[in-house]
């Protein structure tokens, strides 16, 4: 198995799921901010013809829908290792919850790193599955989503809806 991926239509718009032997690599909005090329996708699949596609496709829906509150899929995200560091934390804050680009600075050493910490959060190639939508401004402010700040709205409002507008942080 290579790289291949599919299309799946969401609440959120068009998704294209990609894979990369046994693990999930990828998954981009149509209007993506840092989206590969689509030859990078490699060969459009059908989820009828591959376990991984379908069960992720399966997942993200399940999620979106409400049925699911975390996902159980391999992953396998390209970066280097601040970037991994990075999206180990993001990985780890639970739904409902959000954290600070200066929090997570701070837990891989400086809190000096917080715009570094912002550039490997908007390279995050998985987002939804690495939830970086639950990373917001020091104010709780809204900002930056590869996606878009309505859906990154409409994602946090899928998991905590009185907590999005209300300041609720950690």
């Amino acid at each position: 198995m290579s790289t291949r991926h599919v299309v799946t239509d969401t609440e959120l718009g068009a998704i294209t799921l990609a894979a990369e032997g046994g693990a999930i690599a990828g998954l981009y909005f149509r209007h993506h901010v840092r989206r590969p090329p689509q030859e990078a996708f490699g060969p459009e699949t059908s989820c009828r013809t591959d376990p991984l596609l379908n069960e992720a496709v399966r997942q993200l829906r399940d999620y979106l829908a409400g049925r699911r509150r975390q996902f159980d899929l391999p992953l396998a995200a390209d970066g280097d290792p601040f970037q991994h560091a990075v999206w180990d934390i993001v990985k780890s804050v639970r739904r409902g919850d959000t954290t600070t680009y200066g929090r997570i600075a701070e837990q891989v050493g400086d809190r000096g790193l917080a715009q570094q910490v912002g550039q490997a959060v908007g390279a995050n190639p998985l987002c939804i599955f690495v939830p970086c939508h639950r990373v917001v401004g020091s104010s709780g402010s809204l900002t930056g989503y590869a996606g878009g700040l309505k859906r990154k709205r409409a994602l946090l409002e899928l998991e905590e809806p009185a907590a999005v507008g209300a300041g609720r942080l950690f």
